[in-house]
């Protein structure tokens, strides 16, 4: 019963020291997270600070929206990488992409080559709204075309909340599952938390993110966890060390 009351963890510190960040928005000026290089080196130094020691950024890549190709983004990740290194900041780093799963990604997986976070692991989101029509089919063709698509923020769908069947209908199409670790200090809500801590208890998460796009994002990272699954969470964070580069 005392294990009961034991005070719950601060988020950071369930980082360590060398935790391998799948999933943000670092890059400068080419999505909804930096929007200059000063604001990256921040972030970049703050990620230090909060137990980051390797990190994968991942603009966004939504043709209606933020229409990034790979190119740009290498390239910005090329500058930016030389800038920081000038500024003396040597936290490794890689470009992928976060994609954004409607009817221009299907067919452009089928002819372009996807940026992904490792191999074939590719990030890939949809809509707060409601879930694409023909969502098993993207999911289906991306895997025949050779990629393992890793669903961004689960919990966070809100229209899956109602009908927890579907995440285990995802689960059995193939998809893999990144938590957003902001959620279980609730910084979603409340609700979201408790939908996280669901899917940890069924051991449904692969992989953990932080989807920092701003230094708010960053001071979350000193609240406690809201959630009792330490276990689940802390192992859910260790299997980020599979992206170690």
């Amino acid at each position: 019963m005392l294990s009961f009351f034991k005070p719950k963890p601060y988020l950071k510190d369930l980082l360590g020291e060398d935790f391998v960040d799948i999933h943000s928005h670092l890059l400068p000026g080419i999505d909804d997270g930096a929007k200059t290089i000063t604001e990256t080196a921040k972030l970049a130094e703050s990620f230090k600070e909060i137990g980051v020691s390797q990190f994968i950024t991942t603009p966004h890549i939504s043709h209606y929206v933020w229409n990034n190709s790979p190119q740009e983004i290498i390239s910005n990740s090329i500058e930016t990488r030389l800038t920081l290194k000038k500024n003396n900041i040597n936290i490794p780093f890689l470009a992928a992409a976060e994609y954004f799963m409607d009817d221009w990604f299907e067919t452009h997986f089928k002819t372009e080559k996807l940026l992904t976070i490792k191999d074939n692991y590719v990030l890939v989101e949809m809509s707060y709204m409601n879930a694409p029509v023909q969502l098993y089919k993207i999911l289906f063709d991306l895997q025949v075309a050779g990629y393992i698509p890793v669903l961004a923020h689960p919990e966070r769908y809100l229209f899956y909340h109602k009908n927890f069947s579907e995440y285990t209908k995802l689960k059995n199409a193939g998809c893999l599952f990144q938590l957003n670790l902001l959620s279980v200090v609730g910084y979603y809500g409340g609700h979201i938390a408790k939908i996280a801590e669901q899917l940890l208890k069924k051991g449904m998460y692969n992989f953990a993110g932080t989807d920092v796009h701003h230094s708010k994002h960053i001071a979350a990272f000193s609240q406690k966890i809201k959630i009792d699954t330490v276990d689940a969470l802390k192992e859910t964070i260790s299997n980020n060390n599979f992206f170690k580069f």
